[in-house]
């Protein structure tokens, strides 16, 4: 269903279910409309059987593999390149394992993908041969748990064990664990807007703490560029932690700005401007008396379109806010994102064509500061081992349906 999980699963209809298996998916679509019909998990049926998959991330040749099946008849029921991953794997378990038949589609498959699969009575976890996308294991009382997050642990008292490697392949069945690598040796490139934006701070990915990664790119921003102001405050809530980092660093005290209706969900996700521009006054109220007559470092975690800042920086300053200075706890967004980041169109983002100056004028901000890639990487403590596409346009792998907009 379409939704918060809680006005889908209703107590009704969780009574209903039964099983010592699960699998779920509370993403919205980065490929394909955003409609019921393209929720996942996806349920495929085939000969021996049927399989449940769900998926985070995006296929770069999609299209290419669609195409070859729907030349061999295939009937699609969506629009989203789950389906052709569960439609493969489907044609290809034939007599064999599930798993030689996700393997067998993975050598095919390009982008970047986890995976929760699940088929009879195993529970089956992916992770593409980058490690792009997150996918960690973990262990409760009674089995074993997949996630692409370890804040869900949390919530059921399962000890996080490990990440899954990228090329690996996991099957928890009858209470084991094994594993399989099917494609090795290439490297290492986890999503580095994971640590910037889209975790949850009490969330760890590939052994480091994306509270710890934040809270250092708000000290490194300071560094980097600082400002003359009274108090530093954030863009909740993604802003928050490196907003403290920011304060800590500087010695500017860290004040509360800006309030959040906790029932408005992230803006840039909204499906059109019109939307996305509503959402900002009905997502932020301004706590006029922390702000009023002063000069303000407000710290942001992104700029994607541009349009979200410009609002905030207005909505300070018509509650008296007397500078605004905008800083933001990563590089600019210059290029798109083609592996699961809601960010395909060059040329709606506004960093691709803008100098930061320019931006500047555009939010109406007095100064506007970005933290480089190097700061931001070495934030991240991960090395080389992250993906920086999205601020450097160089991409980890050939994009065989990349087009220039």
């Amino acid at each position: 269903g379409m939704g918060l999980v809680q006005e889908v699963f209703t107590d009704e209809k969780i009574k209903t279910m039964r099983g010592d298996i699960a699998i779920g998916h509370v993403r919205y679509s980065t490929t394909g409309a955003s409609r019921a019909c393209n929720s996942q998990p996806l349920v495929v049926f085939y000969k021996g059987g049927a399989l449940a998959l769900g998926h985070n991330g995006n296929l770069v040749n999609a299209n290419i593999l669609r195409d070859e099946l729907q030349d061999e008849g295939y009937l699609f029921q969506t629009t989203i390149d789950t389906e052709v991953l569960a439609a493969y794997i489907a044609r290809n378990i034939k007599d064999g394992e599930i798993e030689d038949a996700i393997e067998k589609t993975m050598k095919i498959a390009k982008g970047a993908y986890a995976l929760v699969i699940t088929s009879g009575k195993k529970l089956i976890g992916v992770r593409d041969p980058y490690g792009i996308r997150p996918l960690t294991l973990g262990k409760t009382a009674n089995g074993y748990i997949l996630s692409s997050e370890t804040c869900g642990f949390n919530l059921l008292g399962a000890e996080r064990i490990r990440d899954l490697e990228p090329g690996e392949i996991v099957t928890i069945e009858g209470g084991k664990v094994r594993s399989r690598i099917f494609d090795a040796g290439r490297p290492k490139k986890m999503c580095s807007f994971e640590y910037v934006y889209f975790a949850r701070p009490d969330s760890v990915m590939d052994g480091r703490s994306i509270y710890l990664a934040r809270h250092e790119c708000g000290i490194n921003l300071a560094k980097e560029q600082p400002a003359d102001a009274d108090v530093v405050i954030a863009v909740p809530d993604s802003g928050n932690v490196a907003a403290m980092g920011y304060a800590q660093q500087s010695g500017i005290p860290f004040g509360i700005g800006l309030i959040k209706n906790r029932y408005i969900g992230r803006t840039f996700i909204q499906p059109d401007q019109k939307l996305r521009d509503l959402s900002v006054r009905l997502k932020l109220n301004v706590l006029r008396e922390n702000i009023e007559g002063k000069k303000v470092v407000m710290v942001d975690d992104s700029i994607v379109r541009g349009t979200t800042s410009g609002k905030i920086v207005r909505l300070l300053k018509e509650n008296g806010a007397r500078e605004v200075h905008l800083r933001i706890a990563c590089p600019p967004v210059t290029d798109p994102c083609f592996f699961g980041i809601d960010t395909p169109d060059k040329d709606k983002l506004v960093a691709a064509s803008h100098t930061v100056d320019e931006m500047r004028d555009m939010t109406g901000a007095d100064s506007l500061g970005f933290l480089s890639v190097r700061g931001m990487t070495d934030a991240i403590g991960l090395g080389d081992d992250i993906c920086t596409a999205c601020f450097t346009g160089d991409y980890p792998m050939e994009l065989p349906e990349r087009t220039e907009k």
